[in-house]
C-alpha cells in the first residue's frame, strides 16, 4: 500500500538536507514571536492582547510576502532545474517590485491611521489604543523585511536554505535583546513597553536587511543582475502573473481569511481573555509546526526541479510520498501537543504569560484542537503549498486552499460567535471545518496527476 515510500536512503537524506535548514529558519522565526509574547505577556493580559491586534495587518503582510515566496518559487525552481538563471533574476526583480509596494502601503496606512484601523479589528477600548501605538512603527519594519524574504526565498527555491537561517537566527538574536532593552527600559533606555517591542522589531529587520544586501553583493553562487531586475521582459512578466499571481492572490486571501477568525474574537464577549489565549496557543502551534513547513517547502523545491529537469515520470510518487510524510509528522507532534496542553502547560507554560484562569481554559481548548486535527492539517498543506504549486497547478491549489475557508469555515466561526454567541468553542468548531474538505479534495486533485505542468515552457503543451 505504501510502496511508493521506499524511494532509498539518499532520496531521504537529500530531503533532510533542504528541509533542515528550513527548520532552523522557520524555528528562529517562531522562536522570535513565542520570545515577543513572553516578553510583551509580563506586562499584562492586555498589551498581550493588544499586540495580538496589531499583528493582524502585519500577518497580513508576512502571508503576501510569502506568497510571493511560494508564487516565485514555483517558476524558480524549475527555471533553476534547467540553469537559466537570467529568468530568475527577472522573477526576483519582479517579486521585489511586488512586496515594497504593497508593504509600503500597509506601512502607511498603519502609521497614518493607526486608531482607525485597530478599531475596525477590535471592539475593545483598552485595547484599540496600546495596538495602534504598536502598529504605527511596526508596519515601517516590514518593508525590510518582505525585500529581505523575495531574495532568501530565491535562494531557498535555488537549493540554498541555509541562507534564510543565518540571516533570521541574527534578526531573532537582535530583536529578542532589544526587546528586552526597549521593553522594560535596561541599558538606561526608557520603558516603552508595547512601543519598545515594536521599535525592537523595526531595528531587527533593518539588521536583516543589511545583511542581505551584504551577501548578495559578495555572492558568486548566484550574480545578482540589476539591468535583468529592473527590466524583466514582457515574456516573464506573463509568466509571473500566470504562475505567481495566483498564489500571491492565494496567500492574500488565505491571510485576510485567518484574520477574520481574530476579528470575531476581538467582538466577542471576554475578548481580552480569549486574544490573550490565542496569542500564546498560535505560538505553540506556530512551533509545532515548523517541521510541517519545511517539508511543503522542500516539496515545492524538489517537485520543480524535478519537472525543470525532465523528469516527469518520477513526480507523482515523490508527491505522494512528501504528502505522507507531512500527515505523519502532523501525527507524531499533534498527540504530544494534546497530552502537553491538558498535563503539562497548565502548571508551567500559562503562569509565566500572566494567564488568567479563563484564559488559561481556553488556550487548553484551543490546543486541543489543533493537535487533534494536525495530521489533516499538515497532509493539506504539504499538498497545497509544496506539490501543487511546486507542480505548476497553481490555481487550483488556490480554489483548494481558499472556498472551503471563505465559504464554510468563516462563515460558520461568524455564525456561532456573533449570531448566536455560542461561545469560542464553537467558533474552534467553524475555524477547523476546512481542514475535512481540503484534505479530501486535495487527496483527489493529488491521486489526477493533472497537476504536473512545466511552466518554464514558452507555451503549455
Amino acid at each position: 500500500m505504501f510502496s511508493y515510500l521506499n524511494r532509498g536512503g539518499a532520496f531521504y537524506r537529500n530531503v533532510a538536507k533542504l528541509a533542515l535548514p528550513i527548520v532552523l529558519q522557520n524555528l528562529c522565526t517562531t522562536l522570535l514571536g513565542l520570545v515577543d509574547t513572553f516578553m510583551v505577556g509580563a506586562l499584562g493580559e492586555a498589551p498581550l492582547a493588544a499586540v495580538l491586534v496589531a499583528n493582524i495587518p502585519v500577518f497580513i503582510i508576512q502571508l503576501i510576502i510569502f506568497g510571493l515566496q511560494s508564487g516565485s518559487s514555483v517558476l524558480i525552481s524549475q527555471f533553476w532545474g534547467k540553469g537559466d538563471t537570467d529568468s530568475i533574476n527577472r522573477v526576483m526583480g519582479l517579486g521585489a517590485y511586488v512586496a515594497g509596494a504593497i508593504s509600503l502601503l500597509f506601512a502607511s496606512v498603519m502609521f497614518f491611521f493607526p486608531v482607525q484601523l485597530m478599531g475596525l479589528l477590535a471592539d475593545n477600548a483598552e485595547l484599540v489604543p496600546l495596538a495602534a501605538q504598536y502598529a504605527r512603527i511596526v508596519g515601517f519594519s516590514y518593508i525590510f523585511n518582505s525585500l529581505t524574504g523575495i531574495y532568501v526565498g530565491a535562494h531557498r527555491a535555488m537549493e540554498n536554505p541555509k541562507l534564510g537561517t543565518i540571516v533570521f537566527a541574527c534578526s531573532m538574536a537582535a530583536n529578542t535583546f532589544l526587546n528586552w532593552v526597549f521593553i522594560f527600559g535596561n541599558l538606561g533606555a526608557p520603558a516603552m513597553g508595547v512601543r519598545g517591542a515594536a521599535f525592537a522589531t523595526l531595528l531587527s529587520r533593518i539588521l536583516e536587511f543589511i545583511i542581505m544586501i551584504s551577501y548578495a553583493l559578495t555572492n558568486r553562487r548566484f550574480r545578482m543582475k540589476p539591468a535583468l531586475m529592473v527590466r524583466p521582459g514582457k515574456v516573464l512578466i506573463q509568466k509571473f502573473l500566470r504562475y505567481s499571481g495566483p498564489v500571491v492572490l492565494n496567500e492574500t486571501l488565505w491571510g485576510v481569511g485567518a484574520s477574520m477568525y481574530k476579528v470575531v474574537m476581538g467582538h466577542m464577549e471576554g475578548s481580552t481573555e480569549i486574544l490573550a489565549a490565542r496569542a500564546l496557543a498560535g505560538n505553540v502551534e506556530d512551533l509545532c509546526t515548523v517541521i510541517v513547513f519545511a517539508i511543503a517547502g522542500t516539496t515545492a523545491i524538489i517537485i520543480g526541479r524535478e519537472i525543470g529537469a525532465g523528469r516527469r515520470d518520477s513526480v507523482y510518487e515523490i508527491g505522494a510520498t512528501l504528502d505522507t510524510l507531512g500527515f505523519f509528522c502532523g501525527l507524531v507532534i499533534g498527540l504530544p501537543m494534546v497530552a502537553c496542553a491538558w498535563l503539562v502547560f497548565p502548571d508551567l507554560l500559562y503562569p509565566f504569560f500572566h494567564l488568567s484562569p479563563a484564559a488559561g481554559r481556553i488556550t487548553t481548548m484551543m490546543l486541543t484542537f489543533i493537535g487533534s486535527l494536525l495530521a489533516l492539517r499538515s497532509f493539506e498543506t504539504v499538498n497545497i503549498v509544496g506539490v501543487l504549486r511546486g507542480g505548476g497547478d497553481v490555481r487550483t491549489a488556490t480554489v483548494i486552499d481558499l472556498i472551503p475557508m471563505w465559504c464554510v469555515s468563516i462563515p460558520l466561526s461568524a455564525l456561532f460567535g456573533l449570531v448566536l454567541e455560542w461561545g469560542i468553542f464553537w467558533v474552534y468548531v467553524g475555524m477547523v471545518s476546512e481542514y475535512f474538505i481540503k484534505f479530501t479534495v486535495g487527496l483527489i486533485r493529488l491521486r489526477s496527476g493533472r497537476w504536473i505542468r512545466d511552466v518554464t515552457r514558452l507555451s503549455e503543451p
